[in-house]
């Protein structure tokens, strides 16, 4: 894979197009058209937009740390295999808007695109104008429909988890939690129930891919659940799926009969004793 980076700063050139976005975006654009690219980048960097140009596939994960703010892909870069990426990025990346700018195409595939998750679709020849407008107006359509969604508290169990003030409560008393710990109950409480695998909560918290044997995401599990667990001990938050990850789900504690133990939580990180007692199992 190829690549070319460059970044420009935010400027007063540009008329009304920089007046309507005061924020400049970051981009990737997968693309081998250089004469269309040459146009394209003189443009972003006159609007101080970030851009980075691949020429050819990168997988969802490679995208996670760029945080970008839209993608812009050619499908004539990918191949056959374009619409399987396609599909990738838009069901891995849900939150990231996706521009089709590419040749010719028919009305099935046009559909096709925009049904898999494409934002927008837009034909060659075209100018770069309309290019630009269109993912600021998808940028945009992607912001006001977010915006509504992040102000409100997230309601689990007896916790609240307020978005504006980056802290969780129980019945007023706050969780106390650092700014990493916040984003990581936001990130497991927005998931709807699912399972989310360890690699993923990693680089959505750091920004980066996960070494291999790096258990932060298992420390800050733990670090979470004890406070959790300190103001609401009557619930259940955090599973942990072994070999996988974690799932957010407020489940409340059955009471324990008279005499019955309390067995610890598991915080994922297995002890030398944990390995020799799973290998008897």
């Amino acid at each position: 894979m190829t690549e070319r980076v460059s970044a420009g700063k935010l400027s007063s050139a540009g008329g009304a197009v920089l007046e309507a976005t005061p924020v400049a975006l970051r981009v990737a654009i997968l693309d081998r058209d250089s004469g269309f690219l040459q146009v394209l980048d003189k443009r972003l960097e006159r609007l101080g937009w970030e851009r980075r140009v691949l020429a050819s596939s990168i997988s969802p994960q490679a995208i996670v740390p760029m945080r970008l703010s839209a993608v812009i892909v050619d499908l004539a870069v990918l191949g056959p295999s374009c619409w399987d990426w396609l599909e990738r990025v838009c069901v891995e990346l849900p939150e990231l808007p996706v521009v089709v700018c590419t040749g010719s195409s028919t009305v099935a595939q046009r559909v096709r695109g925009l049904r898999i998750g494409a934002d927008d679709w837009l034909t060659k020849p075209c100018h770069p104008e309309e290019l630009i407008a269109r993912v600021e107006a998808v940028v945009r359509r992607r912001r006001r429909l977010e915006s509504p969604q992040e102000s409100l508290p997230i309601h689990a169990g007896e916790v609240e988890i307020h978005h504006d003030q980056y802290q969780a409560f129980v019945e007023g008393l706050s969780l106390d939690l650092t700014r990493r710990e916040f984003e990581l109950i936001e990130l497991l409480a927005s998931s709807g129930g699912r399972v989310l695998e360890r690699e993923f909560i990693y680089q959505r918290l750091w920004g980066y891919s996960m070494v291999r044997g790096d258990r932060s995401v298992d420390v800050f599990v733990r670090k979470l659940r004890q406070k959790l667990e300190r103001v609401s001990p009557d619930w259940r938050y955090i599973h942990t799926h072994f070999g996988i990850g974690y799932r957010f789900a407020a489940e409340p504690l059955e009471p324990l009969e008279p005499g019955e133990p309390e067995l610890p939580a598991y915080d994922g990180i297995s002890t030398p004793s944990d390995e020799r007692d799973l290998a008897r199992a």
